[in-house]
Order: C-alpha cells, then structure tokens, then sequence
C-alpha cells in the first residue's frame, strides 16, 4: 500500500516538473519576441554615380537697364496728360504737357523779331560791299540777328521743357499729378522703368573669382514668380572686392519678354560653370540631419532565420554633405556607389534594427521638381 502511494507521488512529481518546463519555455520564448520588435517597412535607394553642372548660386536684385522717375523741370500748370498709368511708351512719345500759352505767344513775336533782324542783315550785306555804310552798321545788324535769334531759341526750349516727353522706351507707373494742378520744379510726374532687359546684380565670395568671366549663363528666379525661370549672361564684374564682407559684385543682364520680373525684386541667381562635376547623390529625406553630424542608414543583409528565411538590417552611417540640388544632395564621403540606403522615414529607425523593403509608396525623386502643390 505505501509503495503504491510513493509511485503515485512520484509520478505527480514528475507530470507537474514536465508542465513547468513547458511552461517556462514557452514564457521564455515570448520574453525573446517581445525583444525583438517586428521589422520596419522601409523605402529605399541606390547610391549612383551621378554628373551634375558646376554652378554657383548666390542672391541678387533685378535693377531696370533705364529707369528714373519723370519730374518737371520748370514751375507750371499742367493741361494735359497723355499717358495711361501701367502702359508701354515709346521714347519721345507725349506724356505731361503744361501750360505754354505765354511761351507760344512770346515765340510768334521772337520768330517775326528774327525774320526782321535777318531782312536788315541781308541789307546791310549788300550796302557793306557796295560801300554805302560803315562796317559797323553791318557788324550791329549782325549781332542783331544773332541775339534775335537766340532769344527765339531760348523761347522754344522753355516749351520742349513743358512739354515733358518719354526718354527712353518703358513701362509707366502710377501716375502723380493731375490735370489743372500747379507743379513746381523737381515735382515727380511718374515712375518710368524699361524693364527689357533687366540687371541683375549679386556678389559672390572672394574665393570664387578665378571662375567667372564674362559670358557666363546665369538663371535667374523669384519665390514670387516661382513657375518662371529668365536667363541671360554675365555683362560686368567689378574690378575691386569688398573690404568688408569680401566679396566681389558681379552684374547679368536678363531677358525679360513678358514684363514680369520687376525692378527691385529679390532673385536667387545660379551662374553655371562650364566645367561638369561627378558626385554621389542621395534623396535628401534619406539624410539623418543632427547637430552633431549627419547620417544614412544603410541596409545590409544579415544571416537567415532559425526558420530559413532571410532578414535585412539597418546600418547607420555617418556622412559628410556637399551641395543640394532639387530633391538630391550630393554626399562628399560615407558612402560608396551601390550602396542601398533608406530614402524616407530615417527618423524613426536606429542602428541595428530589422526591416523590410517596400518601395511601392516610394517618392518620384527629381533634380528639378516642379511640385503642384505651391
């Protein structure tokens, strides 16, 4: 009877040490895949190399070839206007015109003064060379016509100064006088801007010099006419650099057809270089941006699964950054061409950590986005 109870025991030991190990394993076995997170769905790319057009970029003003602001010469009352504000005018086309009512009969007076002085002259011409008057009587008809003459001439350019004339071909502003008001001299009439071509006028460090030269293409663009781009050539670099900031002004001049580009505007200038440069390029989302260095995450392939299947893995790697251009920047070191890095989302990965591939979301990157969404 007690052999009977101690076998009895015994098995009860041994089923319930069976059940506790299974158990254990199996705790054991979920504590490991609570370690080990699912894998992270990731984008990515392959390094390339890439040849890019050598450029400079600098910021710049639009400056008008000829602009000024039109402004009476003399005091008067003006009578008409023959412009309209935001208008094209030709050179010597009529613009403000004053009064020249006194002028213009002063002028019919000065021009029958003139006439006679002329008549004596020629007169006294004749009776010079037969001898019947004095060589003085002659030299007094002649500075006669001469002074009549002049006082004519002063006559008609006081009426050219009232009536105030376009320049030079351009765009007109808003106009600022009206009919009947009374201006003094220097009192402005309009802002007049011939805005085809322009100038654009930018610096560039010292260290840059040696590769400009005139003739270079620049293009020029706005963040307030984004969609449009204007380009032109370097017409004028300045022989002497800046003390203070050290750097040199250089000046383009830009084509302007459609009149859209204004003077005054702050532009983004980009010279292009002749010469092409070799990089390797990256999407820029692919770069981890930190204050103490930037990074990628590289993907690697690690060894198969218990289970046979493979797995990938992430590498970060810190990188040195060149130039930007579009959706791309180009990395100077760190990377090599063929390399797979993770193109969006690196914010949420660290070094080590297990993903999958999926590119079907993938972005379209571009050199030179046009995003439709501005």
């Amino acid at each position: 009877m007690k052999k009977n109870l101690g076998i009895a025991v015994l098995c009860c030991v041994i089923i319930l040490g069976v059940l506790a190990g299974i158990k254990a394993l199996q705790i054991k076995t979920l504590m490991a895949q609570s370690r080990q997170p699912a894998p992270e769905t990731v984008t990515v790319f392959q390094v390339q190399q890439e040849t890019w057009e050598s450029v400079l970029t600098a910021v710049g003003s639009l400056v008008a070839v000829q602009g000024t602001t039109i402004a009476a010469e003399l005091a008067g009352k003006v009578v008409s206007i023959a412009f309209e504000p935001g208008t094209i005018v030709q050179q010597g086309d009529l613009l403000v015109q004053q009064d020249i009512s006194a002028e213009t009969a002063q002028l019919r007076s000065a021009e029958a003064a003139v006439e006679l002085a002329r008549i004596t002259l020629e007169r006294s011409r004749k009776l010079t060379a037969e001898g019947t008057i004095a060589q003085a009587d002659f030299d007094s008809a002649e500075a006669q016509y001469k002074q009549a003459t002049a006082q004519a001439d002063n006559l008609r350019a006081l009426i050219a100064k009232k009536t105030i004339r376009a320049p030079f071909s351009g765009l007109t502003g808003i106009r600022l006088v009206n009919v009947g008001q009374m201006l003094s001299a220097g009192d402005a009439l309009v802002s007049l801007q011939s805005l085809d071509p322009l100038y654009v006028n930018f610096s560039l460090p010292q260290q840059q010099l040696a590769r400009l030269r005139l003739g270079l293409p620049v293009r020029v663009v706005s963040d307030a006419l984004p969609d449009r781009t204007i380009t032109g050539t370097i017409t004028a670099i300045n022989p002497q650099v800046e003390p203070s900031t050290r750097t040199v002004t250089v000046q383009a001049t830009v084509r302007n057809t459609d009149l859209m580009f204004r003077a005054g505007m702050f532009v983004s200038v980009t010279v292009v270089l002749p010469e092409q440069e070799t990089v390797l390029a990256v999407p820029a989302t692919a770069v981890l941006n930190a204050p103490y260095s930037d990074s990628v995450f590289i993907v690697e392939d690690r060894p198969a699964q218990p289970d046979g299947t493979p797995s990938k893995v992430v590498r970060q790697q810190f990188v040195r950054l060149g130039t930007r251009r579009g959706d791309f920047v180009a990395i100077t070191a760190g990377l090599n061409q063929g390399d797979t890095v993770v193109s969006t989302g690196v914010f949420k990965l660290r070094n080590g950590q297990a993903v999958t591939i999926d590119n079907s979301l993938a972005p379209e990157f571009k050199l030179a986005p046009t995003p439709s969404n501005r």
